[in-house]
């Protein structure tokens, strides 16, 4: 059964909360809501009915709770926002509203804690609940104390924990003690830390130590859930009295955390005005929500199903989705699959647990381990099975042997091959299995690399020292520079011993917990920008810098061992021009070889690398449109004096030149012209009679026709336009 929970919420509204103290740009009560406005999100992030909130405004400029309307005194300017229930986004954006500064400062807080007392008591009458009251004040406001010894022994009768956290309060531990503080404030100060310590359950802080405590992510403890609960086998029971069959139940150990999902919404239409259309319908009021003073509803997707019918009215005729059947594609073909051939196909598979053999520990290799690991024990208040199964535990640990299983969960689930790793209880005192998913055949795939510390020729020979293969020099360099870098002991304990650097349980999963952070600000504040991540999240992101510059002299003697240089970033392509790569030497090659960069002439014999001259070069396109047309002349001639195919190679890799470096330029319609003319040229014999082949083996099948729109953006051409093009 899901744990309940009951936290009311008491927010000090009073006058005083309106003012910004100790260097702060925010109000106190800004600065006070940060933690409440966290931890109600996370509660309706957690979108669980027993998590129940209540709300209490103290110093409000009206009064409404039930001790003032039966009569009893001193519980003026206490209101309830929200009685104890379920927490929604509609309920925290009206709450969000209502929590603002008000002009009293009359209010009690031992009071308000009475009043949160019986909100509780009459919510979770005597059922099983964890219930908290959460006080957030700054004590500017009078508080009696003649009724604290009371207070506290009803708080521990109905087992209540009170979590008191004041605006600058004074914590020895954190190290925070507020100067000039007044007397007032010091008399309710103590007043509230004599009403902690009289309670069994109760925690008094300052409210820096809470607001700074947000940003550690928190983890999400998981409820032990039961996945299978059934014979766990050796054999068939039901064929030799020999086999070996133990009442066992299984229980998730590890679970995969993942970020949590994004949904579609649409602004909800005005129901005045005209309703949804059929092909976005909304769903349920219980699901709309609102934001930045937008209403927002959930989308329910319609698919409808058309055939080709020449009787019905526009060629098409609607189907119902029972009378389809499955299609699978193999290659360009679309198989279809009816309900009667799929369930040949299906494998029938009944609930059960059984050992299929054993592999010893050293033939067993732990990187093909997969998915989540679960815990196999024994039936609950089963001694015969408690034996049996420590019986297994210990002869597999004994034969140092690992047991592999067959698991279906139930009855028509896919089968799992489990790893079952003995647990003796040695070391815990706790007998258990462990186990793994394992890979099928299916799930494999085998790589295979040339060895790291040798070369390999094709006659045979191994060679030790290669330039592919690192020097002595480089392995000592490397080997430096990795023990320069260790973050072993790197880190610093309590007690200023040299310590791990990056332990397991600080590790969070910046994804994960950077998405909740996003959505909880955006819930609580939905206009304003969503702050930086904590640094908590970003603090193993990097290297620490005193690592770094104490590695420093290891660095560069790795840098220059292995002759590490910077390559020049790749030229990219602009319109009308192309930027044209330097050599690190800094030399104009074109001038030492005294060739001149503004030629506007391309020769037969030097087309491509003349032909990339001129476009390297080009200011503007009438340049680079007269280069092309150069070109299409060369590949035309070489077309037409072609003795049979001899040619047709060369005419194809200059046009592929052509192609290309039209593109990067994002000129594709030049390439698109030239093209054209040349199909219709050659199909119609004008290149010196059937010249057919140079365009289905040369240009179709090296795809050189139309330049589609996956390949330039400028480009209009479909993919389906470029297919009809390539075809005679």
């Amino acid at each position: 059964m899901a744990d309940k929970e009951a936290t009311v919420y008491i927010v000090d509204v009073g006058e005083s909360m309106a003012d910004c103290h100790n260097g702060r740009v925010e109000s106190d009560l800004d600065f006070s809501m940060r933690y409440v406005w966290d931890k109600i999100s996370t509660t309706v992030a957690a979108s669980r009915k027993t998590w129940t909130v209540g709300v209490i405004g103290m110093n409000t400029d009206d009064t409404n709770n039930q001790q003032e309307s039966e009569g009893y005194d001193g519980y003026h300017n206490i209101s309830v926002l929200q009685e104890i229930g379920p927490m929604s986004m509609t309920s925290l954006m009206e709450l969000r509203s209502m929590i603002k500064p008000s002009s009293s400062s009359g209010a009690d807080a031992i009071s308000a804690v009475v009043v949160a007392l019986t909100m509780i008591d009459v919510y979770t009458k005597k059922l099983k609940y964890s219930r908290r009251i959460i006080l957030v004040t700054n004590a500017e406001s009078e508080i009696d104390d003649d009724e604290i010894d009371e207070v506290a022994g009803k708080l521990n009768e109905s087992n209540v924990e009170l979590v008191i956290i004041g605006v600058d309060f004074d914590d020895a531990k954190y190290g925070f003690k507020e100067e000039d503080k007044s007397a007032k404030k010091k008399r309710n100060e103590s007043a509230l830390e004599k009403l902690v310590s009289q309670c069994n359950n109760a925690v008094f802080g300052t409210m820096a130590q809470a607001v700074e405590e947000l940003s550690i992510p928190r983890i999400k403890h998981m409820r032990p859930f039961k996945a299978y609960d059934g014979q766990l086998t050796l054999g068939d029971p039901s064929k030799y009295e020999s086999a070996l069959s133990i009442h066992v139940e299984r229980y998730f150990k590890t679970k995969r955390a993942v970020a949590p999902p994004a949904t579609t919404v649409v602004i909800k239409p005005d129901h005045g005005g005209a309703g949804p259309s059929q092909s976005t319908q909304t769903v349920d009021d219980d699901d709309d929500v609102h934001m930045g003073g937008t209403e927002f509803s959930g989308v329910k997707h319609i698919r409808s199903y058309k055939v080709n019918d020449p009787d019905a009215p526009g060629g098409k005729r609607d189907v119902d989705f029972d009378g389809l059947a499955k299609g699978y594609q193999y290659g360009r073909t679309v198989v279809p699959i009816s309900e009667s051939d799929f369930s040949v196909t299906k494998l029938e598979t009944t609930k059960g647990f059984t050992i299929i053999g054993f592999v010893p520990f050293s033939s067993y290799e732990p990187f093909i381990n997969m998915g989540e690991t679960g815990i196999v024990v024994a039936q609950r208040q089963n001694e015969e099975a408690e034996l049996s199964l420590s019986a297994l535990i210990h002869a597999l640990h004994e034969v140092e042997s690992y047991a592999v299983a067959r698991y279906v969960q139930k009855d028509g689930t896919q089968p799992q091959i489990l790893l079952l790793k003995p647990n003796p209880g040695i070391e815990d005192s706790f007998e258990c299995l462990y186990d793994v998913p394992l890979p099928f055949a299916e799930d494999v795939r085998s790589y295979q690399f040339p060895p790291l510390d040798k070369v390999l020729t094709v006659t045979g020979n191994v060679l030790t020292e290669h330039r592919l293969l690192p020097s002595v020099d480089l392995k000592e360099a490397m080997s430096d520079y990795v023990d320069a870098m260790d973050l072993s002991g790197f880190g610093v304990d309590d007690y200023g011993k040299p310590a791990e650097y990056a332990p397991i349980d600080e590790l969070y999963n910046p994804v994960i917990h950077r998405m909740n952070q996003a959505i909880r600000a955006r819930a609580v504040q939905p206009d304003a920008p969503v702050e930086l991540p904590a640094e908590i999240l970003l603090r193993f992101s990097q290297p620490p810098e005193s690592l770094l510059k104490k590695a420093k002299r290891e660095i560069h003697s790795l840098i220059g061992t292995a002759e590490v240089k910077k390559v020049p970033a790749k030229a990219q392509g602009k319109r009308g021009r192309k930027d044209t790569t330097k050599p690190l030497s800094g030399l104009d090659i074109d001038s030492l070889l005294g060739q001149s960069r503004r030629t506007k002439t391309i020769s037969p014999e030097n087309a491509i690398p003349e032909f990339r001259q001129i476009l390297a070069t080009a200011e503007d396109d009438a340049t680079v449109e007269s280069a092309a047309k150069q070109m299409g002349e060369i590949v035309r001639k070489l077309i037409t004096d072609s003795f049979a195919d001899l040619k047709y190679a060369q005419a194809a890799e200059n046009l592929r030149v052509m192609r290309n470096e039209l593109i990067s330029l994002e000129l594709p319609a030049v390439y698109e012209k030239f093209v054209r003319a040349l199909k219709k040229s050659i199909l119609t014999g004008e290149l010196g009679g059937d010249r057919r082949e140079m365009w289905f083996r040369h240009i179709v099948a090296g795809k050189l026709g139309l330049v589609t729109a996956e390949e330039s953006e400028v480009s209009t051409v479909t993919v389906e336009e470029a297919a009809a093009f390539a075809r005679p």
